[in-house]
């Protein structure tokens, strides 16, 4: 276990909070999605209120190294003004150097200084020491809250704390012991969906379920590969071609361990890949020459239905179908309502998943929801993250 802000004094410390504000932000400076930091209040929160000088650091969006206007974090210190009215809350506009470290200093017991992107500085990304180091300086304590970025390398991840004592939040609290919770000890019967394009960016988290799960559902770009695999045509759906025998391996391996891989055996179809395309339903598995899988058909939706309701354990990653195109979203929504209405847990992680439960509304009705894909892909697909291996675990007493 990881030591987390509940095992650490933080009264009159000043504490550097690395949270994920990677938020979308409009031309004029509007805050599209602010669930990112909403989740990181509560940690916040509880630090505020235990007397810490609270320093809170984040990237945003992909500046490459410079200081760019659309980038700046100053949108998200006008919503944290609104959102925290009694806490006095300050902006400096560089994380590191001379007014940095000034506002660092005169903070005082349950202030809050916001650092402007981390991102503006090419040493971020490179993990620089001397960057690191900055970083440190202007705190005592060092605490991660960035679920969303513990995947990654950088320094504000792994290279401050290792210079500072150090803790993790409330909510990576939450989501690396949740996550880790249902893989380790799920109910059965685990039933695991997943989507997206590409069997490449799945195949660790696939060979993973294989070992835990006793279904998985594939729908998306991804089941085209895997039908391939299995002999059936596909028409002019994406398929990897390179990982077709990557893909009768892990339907090998399924059979060999009694899983089951359920895909698709109907679809809807367009001529092109467009929103402007005519749907064209396909009553079986395979797909004519021609056309192009997009979605799965009403078959696979009451199959996939079928499994979710029974499931006690569910862990969903992924569209199963083109959800952008409204024409090609059914498969995804009527997925996200069958996981709803399951009274499995049930943990949703990646964009466009999360994206379908809020819009129908139903996030209220699943058990967690991760702030973190790429985060939550690695930790489901059995990967340590570097930004929570390198945090001090709790001392445990016998």
């Amino acid at each position: 276990m990881k030591k987390t802000i509940k095992d650490i004094d933080v009264k009159g410390k000043k504490v550097l909070l690395r949270v994920d504000f990677n938020v979308p932000i409009d031309a004029n400076g509007r805050i599209i999605d602010d669930t990112r930091i909403i989740s990181a209040i509560p940690t916040i929160k509880n630090l505020l209120s235990r007397g810490a000088k609270l320093i809170v650091c984040s990237h945003l969006g992909r500046p490459d190294g410079e200081p760019k206007q659309e980038f700046s974090l100053v949108p998200i210190a006008k919503l944290l003004l609104n959102i925290l009215p009694t806490i006095k809350v300050k902006f400096a506009f560089d994380c590191v150097g001379e007014q940095a470290e000034q506002m660092a200093s005169e903070l005082q017991n349950g202030e809050l200084l916001l650092l402007e992107n981390l991102r503006f500085h090419k040493e971020e990304e490179k993990n620089d020491l001397g960057f690191a180091k900055k970083l440190a300086s202007l705190a005592e304590i060092y605490v991660n809250d960035a679920f969303g970025t513990s995947h990654r390398g950088h320094a504000s991840i792994v290279g401050v704390p290792r210079l500072l004592p150090n803790a993790v939040g409330l909510l990576m609290g939450k989501e690396v012991n949740t996550i880790l919770e249902v893989l380790e000890y799920p109910v059965k019967p685990f039933v695991a969906i997943l989507g997206g394009a590409k069997v490449a960016d799945k195949i660790y988290l696939v060979m993973n379920l294989l070992k835990k799960a006793d279904i998985i559902l594939i729908g998306g770009g991804m089941a085209y590969t895997f039908l391939k695999a299995k002999g059936y045509d596909v028409g002019d759906s994406l398929v990897e071609e390179e990982k077709i025998e990557l893909a009768k391996a892990i339907l090998e391996e399924a059979q060999v361990r009694k899983v089951l891989i359920q895909l698709p055996v109907d679809h809807k179809c367009g001529t092109v890949f467009s929103s402007a395309t005519k749907v064209k339903s396909i009553n079986k598995p395979s797909i004519p020459k021609g056309y192009v899988g997009m979605d799965i058909g009403p078959k696979t939706i009451a199959l996939f239905t079928k499994y979710i309701r029974k499931a006690k354990t569910i862990v969903w990653n992924g569209p199963v179908g083109v959800f952008e195109f409204e024409q090609f979203s059914a498969g995804t929504e009527k997925v996200a309502l069958a996981v709803a209405k399951s009274r499995g847990k049930a943990i949703v992680g990646g964009g466009d998943s999360i994206a379908a439960i809020k819009l129908l509304k139903l996030d209220k009705k699943i058990y967690h929801i991760s702030t973190g894909g790429g985060a939550s892909l690695k930790l489901l697909s059995g990967d340590i993250l570097p930004g929570v291996e390198v945090i001090e675990n709790k001392v445990e007493y016998d």
